[in-house]
């Protein structure tokens, strides 16, 4: 669910939302992944929280530039080594 209007614009936003989400800050449960996705209606980016059935628990609008470039971010996690 994206119930705002707030959009992630730069990979430290990012990197600050994924660090939440990966240390239970959001009080989110079932959380088994993250991802980036498109709106199908309007193609908007967007992060989204999935639980273990991958539906979406919580999403984000992100930036273009956020969605090209965060893909590493999101796909490892940020406490992680590439």
């Amino acid at each position: 669910m994206i119930k705002d209007n707030e959009v992630i614009e730069t990979l430290t936003e990012l990197e600050a939302f994924l660090t939440l989400v990966e240390n239970g800050g959001l009080g989110l449960t079932n959380v088994q992944g993250v991802a980036l996705a498109t709106n199908n209606s309007d193609g908007r980016p967007f992060v989204a929280v999935l639980d273990d059935k991958h539906q979406l628990l919580l999403g984000r609008w992100v930036s273009q530039e956020v969605f090209e470039n965060g893909k590493d971010m999101v796909r490892y996690g940020v406490n992680k080594k590439h």
